[in-house]
């Protein structure tokens, strides 16, 4: 398969295309190509006549055709060639159009208000047309020449959908919960479609999170991981364990196949046992769940962040005495263990260039208001000052151990005191090294804005933590070593940066300040992070 880098031309002269050919391992002496089937329905000649190239269109952005020939998959610039054929496209009239398919979370609420308030920053007309039970259709027409210059196709289903969708070549992009499954990226990188396992081949469009609620009925207000988890594997099922009344608990859900059903399964239980499935409910919406479990006194369910309505949120505590809320402050950071970013997963190949302004557009401030007005998390980087930081000091002091814990807290205390922490939170894949995928992400958008100067004359400091497993030298060591990874992984992505505008620095803390108990395992994960501090 051969693809064209971003912006190269093809086909512009016989000697390109003879280099094209030979990327297919096909390239032909008398440099003229057959036509391979009357199935093929366009033509494309370079001026001079001395090339052909003929095959099915699979795509045309404006700027360069994408046709399946008998050579494989070929990207070719239109300004290097004539097209012939029933379904060549009109380079005058060209309408951009995107297909977009995936998670109902972000395709009946995020992705529309995205996509209209780019419309209204480029001047373009937006008007909705439900085209189906789970689909929409946007179309953005220019105000000063009422031609219609792009439609955006939103399939709002299931992540599992959307990835199935793109496969099929049936969406350009797909909207997920989850992470692309080792399964679904393989089948891409067979199909030609990149490794989109990369970073470089998703965006995180904004932040929601898993909350455990129940109905205002319920006296119920807290609740820990480990105990989550054991109702989930039907190890708890009556309310008395949670202080409650002595009554079954009825856990209510998003359909299995949802993408944020299957987060839930990657971090808390694979799987409900039999015994359980009698008292799960399943709804097809978080809207229909939270609904539900308003009115279900004995009821438990999981929702967005975004979607609660009117049922109550539980705390997350645990036993070494911790409590925390799902806030957007705690979101944002990462703090609050059920974080669920949403994914935006786009192939190797071009897009139109307006569905490339697009997803420009989704990284910017006016991006970032319209996610918070929805409801949403945005990502745009913020100062904390350590002073709004007394829950976490106050954990910490409670579960110092000995003078050597609380000596450590202290110079923790010292260090960070006239700093301001960044809402950027690192951590890492359960058992490795290697960065998670909101991290990954992280590590993207704090290199870009160093690129901009935006921390110029500052003092940037990494600071590496660890969870309580272990002696505490070696935890130091760990942590140190987490933050100065952190800050090489920053370095190499900035690479237009200029070191010397700015002070880089990384210093390790080990369990001073621990995020969560450690007697889970996403309490242990949350406890192994990186932070990042400014003067």
């Amino acid at each position: 398969m051969f693809h064209a880098p971003e912006g190269s031309v093809i086909l512009p002269t016989r000697v390109l295309a003879c280099r094209i050919l030979a990327a297919a391992s096909l390239c032909l002496t008398a440099l003229s190509l057959p036509a391979v089937a009357q199935s093929d329905d366009v033509t494309l000649r370079s001026y001079d006549g001395g090339v052909s190239l003929s095959g099915t269109l699979l795509g045309f952005d404006g700027e360069f055709y994408r046709i399946d020939s008998e050579y494989g998959e070929l990207t070719v610039d239109a300004s290097g060639v004539s097209c012939a054929g029933v379904a060549c496209p009109s380079l005058t009239d060209f309408v951009a159009e995107l297909r977009i398919s995936g998670s109902d979370t972000i395709g009946r609420v995020l992705l529309p208000a995205l996509i209209e308030g780019f419309a209204l920053r480029e001047g373009y007309e937006s008007s909705r047309e439900e085209s189906g039970p789970d689909a929409t259709l946007y179309t953005l027409t220019s105000t000063e020449t009422e031609r219609t210059v792009a439609r955006f196709y939103i399939s709002s289903t299931t992540s599992d959908s959307g990835f199935a969708d793109l496969l099929a070549d049936e969406a350009d992009l797909v909207m997920s919960l989850r992470e692309i499954r080792a399964e679904e990226a393989e089948a891409a990188r067979d199909a030609g479609l990149g490794d989109l396992t990369e970073a470089k081949w998703s965006r995180v469009l904004a932040l929601d999170a898993m909350v455990p609620v129940v109905s205002s009925q319920n006296p119920v207000e807290t609740i820990s991981l480990r105990t989550l988890t054991d109702i989930l594997a039907g190890r708890t099922r009556n309310w008395q364990a949670l202080g409650g009344p002595d009554a079954p608990v009825v856990l209510h859900l998003p359909t299995e196949s949802s993408g944020l059903a299957q987060s839930i399964g990657d971090r808390l239980a694979r799987a409900l046992p039999e015994a359980a499935e009698g008292q799960v409910l399943r709804h097809d919406s978080q809207e229909a769940l939270a609904a539900s479990v308003a009115v279900d006194p004995f009821g438990l369910g999981i929702a967005s962040f975004s979607e609660i309505g009117l049922s109550k949120p539980l705390s997350v505590d645990g036993p070494c005495g911790f409590s925390l809320s799902a806030e957007r402050g705690t979101i944002k950071t990462e703090d609050w263990p059920l974080t669920a970013p949403m994914f935006l997963y786009l192939p190797a190949r071009r897009l139109p260039k307006l569905g490339r302004d697009f997803l420009a557009y989704t990284a910017s401030e006016p991006a970032q208001n319209v996610i918070r007005r929805v409801g949403f998390t945005d990502q745009a980087v913020e100062d904390v000052p350590i002073a709004h930081q007394g829950s976490r000091l106050a954990n910490a002091i409670a579960v110092a151990d000995g003078e050597e814990g609380l000596a450590e807290l202290k110079r923790l205390r010292t260090e960070l005191a006239p700093l301001n922490r960044l809402t950027l939170s690192f951590r890492f894949e359960p058992g490795s090294t290697q960065l998670d995928a909101q991290s990954r992400a992280n590590v993207a958008r704090l290199a870009a804005d160093i690129e901009a100067g935006l921390y110029d004359s500052r003092t940037m400091l990494f600071a590496g933590f660890s969870d309580g497993a272990g002696p505490a030298s070696a935890n130091l060591v760990i942590a140190r070593n987490r933050a100065e990874a952190v800050r090489d992984a920053v370095i190499a992505a900035a690479e237009a940066a200029d070191p010397e505008r700015l002070d880089i620095r990384t210093d390790g803390f080990g369990e001073a300040m621990p995020m969560a108990c450690d007697d889970t395992v996403w309490g242990r994960k949350a406890n192994r992070r990186v932070e990042v501090w400014l003067d």
